[in-house]
């Protein structure tokens, strides 16, 4: 058993895919999550490409589903020697008037609450090898006030946040975490958050290419690099030029993408 063991939740699409399949080309075996009927066919267009990939179809928004994913990678019996807690997904909208809390709690336990359950797991196994590579999926949008995914960018500054505090209480050890921070992206994000009636969702998601971001967010990782944004030019300048730009800024330059459009015309 010569190939490395990573992880990767929200595999079945988008970016976990296409990072579960830069893993893949190299040399690491998979176990592969995610809570929706295509995972199956995911993992199926991997094994096509020669890789060993196990299947564990569990909810991470629920304590429950995070210890079910858990026990299965227990169950392999293998160290994970890398891990890419990648799962999640976005609420668009007018947070006083349009969403629903419902859906942004359940955002919430996606995207926050099973990172630091898992972590937690899977950092207690590293320890005690005193290796191991962790990649955090944050976001651009984790780095500003994100009015109309008021909470979505919260929970992504969260990430952000955490995956850097993490990353300095591990330095005397050797352990790897990093922060992946993607703009826009080409992947059904933007149709899930209902959010495809807005200038990002409609023109900024052709800004990267989830390959791209994928095989650089696992460079950065093999590079033990703090965080790095992914994947087009504008992305990275944005990223960089970003530290410089007061909060109110970002906001009103944040709101111009993301308001829906008939709210523009209205506001207009």
């Amino acid at each position: 058993m010569a190939n490395k063991f990573a992880v990767v939740t929200g595999a079945s699409s988008g970016i976990g895919f296409d990072l579960a399949r830069v893993f893949g080309e190299n040399a690491y075996d998979l176990l592969i999550n995610s809570s929706g009927e295509r995972l199956e066919s995911a993992a199926s267009d991997l094994r096509k490409l020669g890789f060993q990939v196990i299947t564990v179809q569990a909810d991470l928004s629920t304590y429950e589903g995070v210890e079910q994913l858990w026990r299965e990678v227990e169950n392999t019996g293998r160290p994970v020697d890398a891990i890419a807690l990648n799962a999640g997904f976005g609420v668009g909208g007018d947070f006083a008037r349009d969403t629903e809390l419902d859906k942004e709690l359940k955002m919430i336990q996606l995207n926050v609450t099973s990172v630091v359950h898992l972590a937690k797991r899977v950092l207690k196994q590293m320890i005690e090898r005193n290796e191991g590579k962790i990649l955090i999926t944050s976001s651009l949008a984790g780095t500003m006030p994100a009015p109309f995914t008021a909470v979505y960018g919260a929970t992504k500054a969260f990430s952000l946040s955490f995956s850097k505090s993490l990353r300095n209480e591990l330095k005397d050890t050797k352990i790897a975490v990093t922060a992946l921070q993607p703009g826009p992206t080409n992947t059904d994000f933007f149709h899930r958050a209902q959010f495809e009636d807005t200038k990002i969702g409609s023109e900024g998601k052709y800004t990267n290419d989830p390959r791209e971001v994928a095989e650089q967010g696992f460079e950065a990782l093999m590079k033990n690099e703090d965080h790095i944004y992914v994947a087009s030019l504008k992305t990275k300048i944005q990223g960089e030029l970003g530290r410089f730009v007061p909060d109110s800024v970002k906001a009103e330059q944040h709101r111009k993408m993301s308001q829906p459009v008939d709210k523009e015309k209205k506001a207009a």
